[in-house]
C-alpha cells in the first residue's frame, strides 16, 4: 500500500504491506528534488519503483539499515543503473549482504527480506547537493548505530528517520541505545527547523517544542529508573512501577520490543 502527499518540493510517500485489506506498520519515504530519502520495506518495492517512473532519480540516502528503510534500494539500482545509495559506513556491510541483519518473524511477516544494493559512506558534516537544495548529514546514533539525520538549513527542514517519530516511549527494541537517543536528539534539537519529516507518524511544524518534551521525558524516565536501580530494585520491579500493565507490542514482537529492554538500556546492560 503507498500514499503520497507532497509538502513543497518533498514529496512523502507512505508505505506498508496489505494485510486483510488494511497497510500495517507504515514506513515513509521522501523524495526530494531527485534524491530519495528511505526506501521502504521489501514488500513494498514494486510499489514505490512504480510511483517513481518517469520521475528524475538522482540517487538514495538511507537513515539507516534496517530492513522496512532500504526495500527498494536494490530494485531501483536494477532499474537505474549506477544509481548512487548513500549511507552511514557501518551501514555498507548490510546493504551489500541485507542477511547479515537477522530478522525476527515479526520483521519477516510485516517488511520481508531486502535485496543487496551497492552503497558509497557519509561522513558526518558532509554536504549532499541536489539541483535547489544542500542536505547536510548528520551522525545520530542510537535507533542504530548507523543512524544518520539530514538538515537542509535554508528551508530548515529535518529528516529524522526513526531517530525521532513522536510519543512517549513505554517500550523498546533489544539493539537500541537509549542513552546514544538522548544525545542524538540534543544534537538535532540544536539545529534551526522549521519542519520535521519523521521515518514515520506526521509531519511537524516547528517542532522544537516536541523535540524538547521528547528529551526531557526520557531524560526523567532515566532518572526514575536510575533511581529505584539504585534503592535495589529488579529490572521487573522498575517496570512494574514505572512503565504500567503489558503492550501489544511485546506480544507481536514476542519480546524483541518490550518494556524490559527500555530498562536494560538505561542501566547499559544486557542481561545473562
Amino acid at each position: 500500500m503507498l500514499k503520497s502527499t507532497i509538502y513543497g518540493d518533498v514529496t512523502r510517500f507512505d508505505l506498508a504491506r496489505t494485510l486483510a485489506g488494511k497497510g500495517r506498520y507504515w514506513t515513509t519515504a521522501y523524495l526530494v528534488d531527485g534524491l530519495l530519502i528511505d526506501a521502504g520495506c521489501a514488500f513494498t518495492a514494486p510499489e514505490l519503483v512504480r510511483a517513481l517512473a518517469g520521475r528524475p532519480l538522482a540517487g538514495i540516502v538511507n537513515t539507516h539499515t534496517h530492513e522496512d528503510h532500504i526495500g527498494a534500494n536494490g530494485p531501483l539500482q536494477r532499474k537505474h543503473a549506477g544509481l548512487p545509495v548513500r549511507a552511514h559506513p557501518l551501514a555498507l556491510p548490510v546493504l551489500a549482504d541485507p542477511l547479515r541483519q537477522p530478522l525476527h518473524p515479526y520483521r519477516r511477516l510485516l517488511w520481508g527480506r531486502p535485496e543487496p544494493s551497492q552503497s558509497e559512506p557519509v561522513s558526518d558534516g558532509e554536504v549532499i547537493e541536489t539541483g535547489r537544495h544542500r542536505l547536510e548529514v548528520v551522525y545520530t546514533p542510537g535507533h542504530s548505530p548507523d543512524h544518520i539525520c539530514l538538515y537542509e538549513p535554508e528551508q530548515g527542514w529535518l529528516f529524522t528517520g526513526d531517530l525521532f517519530v513522536g510519543g512517549r516511549d513505554r517500550a523498546l527494541r533489544e539493539e537500541y541505545d537509549v542513552w546514544a537517543i538522548i544525545g542524538s536528539l540534543k544534537r538535532i534539537a540544536s539545529l534551526p527547523s522549521q519542519r520535521l519529516f519523521p521515518g514515520s507518524a506526521r509531519v511537524r511544524n516547528n517542532p522544537a517544542a516536541e523535540l524538547a518534551a521528547k528529551i526531557e521525558h526520557l531524560e526523567a524516565l532515566g532518572e526514575r529508573v536510575l533511581a529505584l536501580h539504585r534503592q535495589g530494585r529488579s529490572v521487573d520491579q522498575i517496570v512494574h512501577a514505572l512503565l504500567g500493565r503489558p503492550m501489544p507490542i511485546e506480544l507481536i514482537t514476542l519480546g524483541h520490543f518490550s518494556r524490559r529492554w527500555l530498562v536494560h538500556s538505561y542501566l547499559n546492560e544486557r542481561p545473562a
